[in-house]
């Protein structure tokens, strides 16, 4: 068994959770510039997810449900997910986006995973309070991969960090094989591999023996 982690948006999903959020209340503009900011790690992560949640304050909860609900997966994106279960591997998501929204679009495609490591968007009185809470504000997918590798007992050679972000160096960095989804010009040094679509996401792992070609 390995352990695959993904990250979700601008990776396993094109769609940018805060920007869907954003349309809802007229913040998209502002939201896409600081997502692309902190991205290119111009700023840290947590101050950009802060800054982002704040332009959501007393967005209507159901408007909030509507964007998660817009939120997709990439194509083939739930079928390698599937393939990397059925071979036995253990697929986790680590995002600092959403749990709901990662909900929605699995549900939407019938594919589950083993573990979503996510934040949420607090609600009081059928709004959004502008603040956020969760692991990954603040903390770092490294120190999610490595207590993911620790409990399944899985050397971190034997881990594998799929991720396009300046939020996602972290992991890429630590994990026995680092992919590259479309990276970010701060990420790429730190990847082993470069993919630009699932398909070819998929031809990498069977590569390196991850999955069989045969599928």
């Amino acid at each position: 068994m390995r352990i695959i982690a993904f990250d979700f948006d601008g990776t396993l999903s094109d769609s940018e959770m805060t920007v869907l959020l954003g349309k809802k209340n007229g913040t998209a503009d502002e939201m896409a510039d600081i997502t692309e900011r902190a991205m290119n790690d111009e700023m840290s992560y947590a101050e950009s997810l802060r800054s982002r949640a704040r332009l959501l304050e007393g967005l209507e909860e159901e408007l909030a449900e509507e964007a998660y609900g817009e939120v997709e997966l990439r194509p083939s994106a739930a079928d390698l997910i599937q393939r990397l279960r059925d071979y036995g591997h253990h697929v986790a998501i680590f995002t600092g986006g959403f749990e709901r929204g990662v909900e929605r679009a699995l549900e939407k495609e019938g594919v589950e995973v083993d573990d979503i490591v996510s934040n949420r968007l607090p609600v009081k009185g059928g709004r959004l309070t502008g603040d956020v809470e969760g692991s990954l504000i603040e903390g770092t997918k490294d120190t999610a991969l490595e207590n993911h590798a620790a409990e399944h007992d899985v050397p971190m050679d034997r881990t594998v960090a799929v991720g396009d972000g300046a939020n996602d160096l972290p992991m890429l960095e630590v994990a026995g094989l680092s992919v590259g989804f479309v990276p970010k010009d701060a990420v790429r040094p730190a990847c082993d591999a470069v993919v630009a679509s699932m398909d070819r996401l998929g031809k990498l792992f069977e590569s390196h023996g991850i999955l069989d070609a045969d599928e």
